[in-house]
C-alpha cells in the first residue's frame, strides 16, 4: 500500500449517509476533463494531485470559480506532456476541487474528491482545454448485499494486517480502516491506497461490481501479506544469526585475550604439541611435507567450525600410525620351534615355513614377509596358530575378520571429506598395534561378500600383492603406506570361494584334520589342561585316560578339528567341579561308563567296513568340510527294460558318473564276460546309502564303476578295500582331491586297502608315514586294471545272462 503523508491531519472519510448524498448528485452531461498523470481517482477518495501543465492550471482555476466539478481520468501514458483524447482511458471520476493550495516553489497543488464513475463519449472542445460528453456509470444494484460486506470485513482483516507487517505505513492507518463503514468506499479507499500497478487499478475502475473488485483486491493483497511475513522472517533470522555471530565474535575476541594473558590458545598449543610429536616420527620426506601442510591448514581454521575437529582427527590419525616403526625379530630358531610345537600339535607344513622365512630373513637380513593363506576344515586351529607365529617371532599380533564383509571402504576407508570418515580397518589395526611388521591374520578370506558399495576382494588384491603393497593407498590417509613387512596370514575353509587373482598372490598350505591319535594328543596337551585351569581345577582332580578320550572322539563328534571335543571335555570338568563344590564323592580316573552317563548316549556311529558278502555292494571314499568319510555304493538288478534309476540324494556330477560307468560297462561287456543282451533285459538301481544327506563330485566314479560291474558280473569286491577317483568314457583313472582327509577316514573305518589314481602317487608321499600305517595302496590308471585288482574271480551266482 501507499504511505499515507504523516503530515495530513485528517484522511476524509464518507459516511454510508454521505455516499447516498453522492450517488444522488446531479452531474451534467458535459464536464471539462482534467488528464491524471500515474494515478486514478476512485469515488468518495480524496487525493492532492500536482498541476503543472498550464491547460490543466487554467481549468482548475476556471472551474473552482464556477461548479468546482471536472472529470478525472488517468493518463494511458504518463510521460505525454499533451495528451489528446485518444491518449485517456474511457472511464474517469466526476470530481470536486475542495482546495487549491500555492505552494512555496510557486507550483499549484490541488485537493479533489471522487464522486461518481463516468464513461467519456464524445469530445466538444479542445481548447483552452478537453471539454467532453460524458455518461455517468451506476454500480451493480442486484449483487447481494451480504457478499460485499463478507469481501469488505475479509479486507478489511488484510489490510490491517498489510499495516501491522509493513514499517513504510503508519499506524494510525488502522483507525481508519477500521472506521470505514461503507463496503463500496472501503474498496475504493483500499484500492486507490493499494500498491497495484496504474493499469490494474484502472481496470478497477472499469469494473461494475464492487464485490469483483473486492475479490480483486483480496487476490492482491493476500500475495502481499504473504511477501511481507517472508520478508520478515529473513530480516528475523538474518538479525539473529548477526547476533549469534557478533556474539561469537565478541566472546572469541574476549577469550584471545585472556588466553594471550594466561601464555597462548589452546590451538596455538595443540599445533605445537603436534610439530613436536611430528619431529619425533620416522617418516619419509614426502609424508612429513603432507604433514607440515595439514598443520598450515589447521592453523587457518576457526576451532568452533566441525572441518576444523575432522582436520584434528586426521593429522591425529598421522602421527599414530607407525611409519617405518618396527619390532626387532628373534631370530633363534630353536626358540620358535620350541613355542610353535608347544601350542600346536602336527601341522608341519606351515610350522617348516615360517622356520624357513626366519631362517631366510636371520642369513639375509631383508626380506619381504610372505603372504600365506591356510586352507582347512574348521577347529583345525587355522586362526590361533597366527598368534603363536606372532610370538615365535617376537611380532605383534593383530587379526581381523573378513566375513561378511561387504564395502570397499571396509579395506580402504572413506575420503577424509565424508562426515564420520575414518581409514580403513588394515590401517586402523596396525595404528592399534603400533607396529608396520605385525603377523596380521585375515581371518574368512573366502567369506568375503560383495554388493553395490564394491567388491572388497579387489581392494584386497593391492594389500595381498607383494609387489603393490610396499605403497598401500588407503582413501583416508591419501598417502602411500609400505605393508611389504606385515606378514599376511589368511584363513579360509575352502579356496572354491576366493576370487582366483587374490588366489593367486597367496601361498597356500593346505591344514588337514586330525587323526584319532593326534586328537589324543592335543586333547592331553592343550584341551584339558586348559579347562581345568578355566574351572578353577587342580591337575590331580581329574584324569581322562587316553581310552576314554578316544572312546569320546568317536562317539561324540565327527568333525576334522577338535571344537566338539573341547565343549566335551569342558562338560566333564564342569560336572567333577560340581562334585567338589558340593563335597560329593567321585571317580577321579573317569571312565567310558561315566562318560556316557554324562555326555549321554554316543551320537555317531564309527564308520565300519560291511564286508563282501554280496556282490555290487562297494565301499568308496568322501571328502566333506568336516573331514573324509567312507560311503557305500549298491547296485542290484531287476527284470525290466534296461533302465538305470538313481537314489541317495546324489548331485548332477554323481549321477554322471554312474551314466557313465554303465555306458562303459556296455561298450566293454566282452572284456567281463557279460552278454549284452542282459542290458536290455534288466533296470539298474544304483544307491548310495544315508540319503538325508546330499552327495556330489566325481570322486565316486570308480565306486559307481566297481559296484555295477560286481553286479553284472557277481564277482564280490575284494575285502577291506575302499577306493577313490574319477573315471572317464575311455576307461582312465583321473586324480582326485582331499586325499589325507579320506585315508584317515579308510583308517578310522578298519579298510587296508585302497585303490586310487597312479597320479595321487604324489599326494599320497606327501602324507606323514604316521597317516599311512596300516594301508597299502593300489595305484591304477585304467579301469581294466582297477577291475583286476578290486573284482575277486570266484562269483557269487554266474554272470548276469538273457533269460
Amino acid at each position: 500500500m501507499i504511505p499515507i503523508d504523516e503530515e495530513t491531519e485528517y484522511i476524509p472519510l464518507l459516511s454510508e449517509e454521505e455516499e447516498e448524498d453522492l450517488k444522488k448528485l446531479n452531474i451534467p452531461d458535459v464536464l471539462p476533463i482534467l488528464p491524471l498523470r500515474n494515478t486514478v481517482l476512485f469515488p468518495g477518495v480524496v487525493i492532492p494531485i500536482t498541476v503543472g501543465r498550464d491547460k490543466s492550471l487554467r481549468l482548475v482555476q476556471d472551474v473552482y470559480k464556477k461548479t468546482k466539478i471536472l472529470g478525472a481520468i488517468a493518463q494511458k501514458d504518463g510521460n505525454i506532456e499533451d495528451p489528446e483524447i485518444d491518449d485517456l482511458y474511457k472511464v474517469g471520476t466526476v470530481a470536486q476541487i475542495l482546495k487549491i493550495l500555492e505552494m512555496p516553489d510557486g507550483s499549484t497543488s490541488v485537493i479533489i474528491q471522487g464522486r461518481k464513475r463516468f464513461l467519456l463519449d464524445d469530445l466538444i472542445t479542445e481548447k483552452p482545454y478537453h471539454v467532453a460528453k460524458i455518461t455517468p456509470l451506476e454500480d451493480e444494484e442486484d449483487e447481494p448485499a451480504g457478499e460485499a460486506k463478507a469481501v469488505a470485513a475479509a479486507l478489511k482483516e488484510l489490510s490491517i494486517k498489510i499495516i501491522k507487517l509493513s514499517s513504510n505505513i503508519p499506524t494510525e492507518a488502522t483507525f481508519a480502516v477500521k472506521n470505514i463503514e461503507s463496503p463500496s468506499f472501503l474498496v475504493n479507499f483500499l484500492a486507490s491506497n493499494s500498491e497495484l500497478s496504474l493499469k490494474q487499478k484502472q481496470e478497477l475502475l472499469e469494473t461494475n461490481s464492487v464485490a469483483k473488485r473486492g475479490f480483486t483486491l483480496l487476490e492482491s493483497f493476500s500475495k502481499e501479506v504473504q511477501m511481507l511475513e517472508l520478508k520478515n522472517d529473513i530480516q528475523t533470522k538474518v538479525k539473529s544469526d548477526l547476533d549469534q555471530q557478533q556474539r561469537e565474535f565478541l566472546l572469541h575476541q574476549q577469550m584471545k585475550t585472556i588466553q594471550d594473558e594466561l601464555g597462548g590458545s589452546p590451538q596455538d598449543q595443540e599445533v605445537i604439541e603436534f610439530r613436536e610429536k611430528g619431529k619425533k616420527k620416522k617418516w619419509s620426506k614426502e609424508v612429513a611435507a603432507a604433514f607440515e601442510k595439514e598443520l598450515d591448514k589447521l592453523l587457518r581454521l576457526n576451532p568452533a567450525t566441525g572441518e576444523y575437529s575432522v582436520q584434528v582427527n586426521y593429522i591425529q590419525t598421522l602421527l599414530e600410525l607407525p611409519w617405518n616403526e618396527y619390532t626387532r625379530d628373534n631370530f633363534n630358531l630353536k626358540r620358535a620351534s620350541r613355542i610353535l610345537d608347544k601350542d600346536h600339535f602336527g601341522l608341519e607344513k606351515i610350522k617348516d615355513r615360517i622356520l624357513e622365512h626366519l631362517a631366510v630373513l636371520k642369513l639375509k637380513g631383508d626380506l619381504k614377509s610372505p603372504i600365506l593363506c591356510l586352507v582347512g576344515p574348521p577347529g583345525v586351529g587355522k586362526t590361533s596358530l597366527g598368534k603363536s607365529i606372532a610370538e615365535a617371532l617376537n611380532r605383534k599380533y593383530v587379526r581381523m575378520s573378513l566375513g561378511g564383509l561387504h564395502d570397499e571402504a571396509e579395506i580402504r576407508g572413506h575420503r577424509k571429506t565424508y562426515i564420520g570418515a575414518m581409514p580403513g580397518r588394515v590401517v586402523q589395526n596396525l595404528k592399534k598395534v603400533k607396529s608396520a611388521n605385525p603377523v596380521f591374520v585375515l581371518d574368512e578370506i573366502d567369506k568375503v561378500g560383495r554388493s553395490a558399495q564394491g567388491n572388497p576382494e579387489s581392494a584386497l588384491l593391492e594389500v595381498l600383492d607383494p609387489e603393490q603393497n610396499s605403497s598401500f593407498h588407503d582413501n583416508f590417509l591419501e598417502l602411500d603406506f609400505d605393508l611389504s613387512m606385515v606378514m599376511f596370514l589368511a584363513t579360509a575353509n575352502t579356496t572354491a570361494g576366493i576370487n582366483p587373482a587374490l588366489l593367486d598372490r597367496m601361498e597356500i598350505i593346505d591344514l588337514s584334520g586330525y587323526i584319532v591319535e593326534e586328537k589324543v594328543q592335543i586333547a592331553k596337551r592343550h584341551l584339558i589342561p586348559n579347562q581345568i585351569v578355566n574351572h578353577g581345577l587342580t591337575r590331580n582332580q581329574i584324569s581322562i585316560p587316553a581310552k576314554v578320550l578316544e572312546y569320546i572322539i568317536e562317539s561324540y563328534t565327527r568333525e576334522s578339528g577338535v571344537r566338539q571335543l573341547d565343549k566335551h571335555i569342558a562338560k566333564l570338568v564342569r560336572v567333577v567341579a560340581k562334585y567338589i563344590a558340593f563335597e560329593d564323592s567321585y571317580e577321579k580316573k573317569l571312565s567310558r561308563k561315566t562318560a556316557t552317563e554324562i555326555l549321554g548316549p554316543p551320537r555317531y556311529i564309527r564308520d565300519k567296513y560291511d564286508g563282501n558278502t554280496h556282490a555290487g555292494v562297494v565301499t568308496g571314499l568322501a571328502w566333506t568340510s568336516t573331514g573324509g568319510e567312507i560311503l557305500f555304493v549298491e547296485t542290484s538288478l531287476s527284470q525290466g527294460e534296461g533302465k538305470l534309476t538313481l537314489t541317495g540324494n546324489l548331485g548332477d556330477v554323481m549321477k554322471e558318473s554312474a551314466v557313465l560307468a554303465l555306458e562303459y560297462l556296455k561298450s566293454h561287456a566282452s572284456k567281463f564276460s557279460i552278454d549284452t543282451e542282459v542290458f536290455k533285459r534288466y533296470n539298474v538301481h544304483v544307491h548310495v546309502p544315508e540319503g538325508a544327506i546330499p552327495k556330489d563330485g566325481p570322486s565316486a566314479g570308480v565306486a559307481m564303476m566297481t559296484s555295477i560291474t560286481s553286479a553284472f558280473t557277481q564277482r564280490k569286491v575284494r575285502e577291506q578295500t575302499a577306493m577313490t577317483g574319477e573315471i572317464t568314457l575311455r576307461g582312465k583313472v583321473l586324480p582326485v582331491g582331499g586325499i589325507k582327509e579320506k585315508i584317515l577316514a579308510a583308517k578310522r573305518a578298519g579298510i587296508t586297502d585302497i585303490a586310487i589314481s597312479v597320479e595321487n602317487r604324489k599326494d599320497v608321499e606327501e602324507i606323514n608315514e604316521i597317516y599311512r600305517n596300516g594301508l597299502n595302496f593300489r595305484y591304477v590308471n585304467e579301469i581294466s586294471g582297477l577291475m583286476d585288482f578290486v573284482l575277486l574271480p570266484e562269483k557269487v551266482d554266474q554272470p548276469m545272462k538273457v533269460v
